[in-house]
């Protein structure tokens, strides 16, 4: 069902940490519902720049990161049989790994931290650096999570009018089309006449305006959504704080989709301050989707 071209596989950082092991399960399934090869990929990465090894000694590095990819390989045709399954072995950091190979990718796929990290870490720097800068969309898996198809299977996407936030419901909606699962698309309203705004603007009416944002999030909704009329959609829009809004509507989902940064993020900003709450407290995978893979046109407004 992917759009993307038959050969772009689903791309998965692994590490033989537990983390990865979740992120392969995950891969795996992706890649068995698109159609697609998976590549399983690891990074051989020596820090110590100015302290080269020996011949020998690099070769029981090099050997021992062979097989963590041989391990990764195994896993996933152990997974699913009939998927097609290649490695890839990279050298550098995890982070500048990824992103490379990921531009070749239908999707890239990591757990919530990996073997660099340590006690007490929540989100590890890969994921972070990979979702934020990422050509393509990225799923961050957390641990003992298994994907669910079928009824059960809800997607919540987070849609605030923005381009990351209009490709996060196109990818929510495939999502959901694979997986014979529901979309619940939520766009949190700020009233921004009201007392309770910091510097209530003047002569604003606020339910007018409130209407007005709602209805036009229920048209874009419907239009973008033709694309998959066998998904079932519901709309919620809510006034509420995105961060804590979309968490609890994600609490038993499949996963909860959200662009790399909204509207009232700076340009600067890589990750928007939802998408990074989200990536440290969501209860579900976390897909990021980045507004250079925008492809839904939308009415005018």
């Amino acid at each position: 069902m992917s759009d993307g071209l038959a050969d772009r596989p689903v791309l998965v950082g692994y590490d033989d940490s537990p983390e990865s092991r979740h992120a392969l399960i995950w891969a795996v399934e992706e890649a068995r519902l698109r159609g697609l090869p998976v590549l399983v990929c690891h990074a051989l990465h020596w820090p110590y720049a100015l302290k080269p090894l020996s011949d020998e000694l690099m070769a029981q590095i090099d050997q021992v990161a062979q097989e963590v990819v041989d391990d990764g390989v195994r896993r996933a045709r152990e997974l699913a049989p009939d998927v097609d399954v290649r490695r890839i072995l990279g050298r550098g950091s995890p982070s500048a790994v990824l992103l490379e190979v990921g531009r070749g990718a239908e999707l890239t796929v990591l757990g919530l931290r990996g073997q660099g990290g340590f006690d007490g870490l929540e989100v590890g720097s890969a994921a972070v650096q990979v979702a934020a800068h990422c050509s393509g969309p990225v799923v961050v898996v957390r641990p003992e999570l298994q994907p669910r198809t079928g009824p059960d299977a809800r997607i919540v996407v987070g849609l605030d009018g923005s381009p990351a936030g209009l490709a996060a419901l196109d990818l929510a909606l495939d999502e959901a089309a694979l997986r014979l699962g529901t979309v619940t698309v939520l766009c949190c309203w700020t009233d921004c006449g009201s007392s309770s705004w910091p510097e209530p603007l003047p002569f604003v009416d606020s339910r007018a305006l409130r209407r007005g944002a709602e209805a036009r999030f229920r048209e874009v909704t419907a239009h973008l959504s033709q694309r998959r009329p066998d998904v079932p959609v519901i709309t919620e829009f809510v006034t509420e704080r995105p961060q804590r809004a979309l968490l609890d509507a994600a609490r038993d989902a499949t996963l909860l989709v959200l662009g790399n940064r909204g509207n009232e993020s700076p340009p600067t900003l890589l990750l928007g301050p939802v998408t990074q709450t989200a990536l440290l407290e969501a209860w579900c995978p976390v897909a990021v989707t980045p507004t250079a893979i925008m492809k839904p046109r939308i009415p005018p407004g």
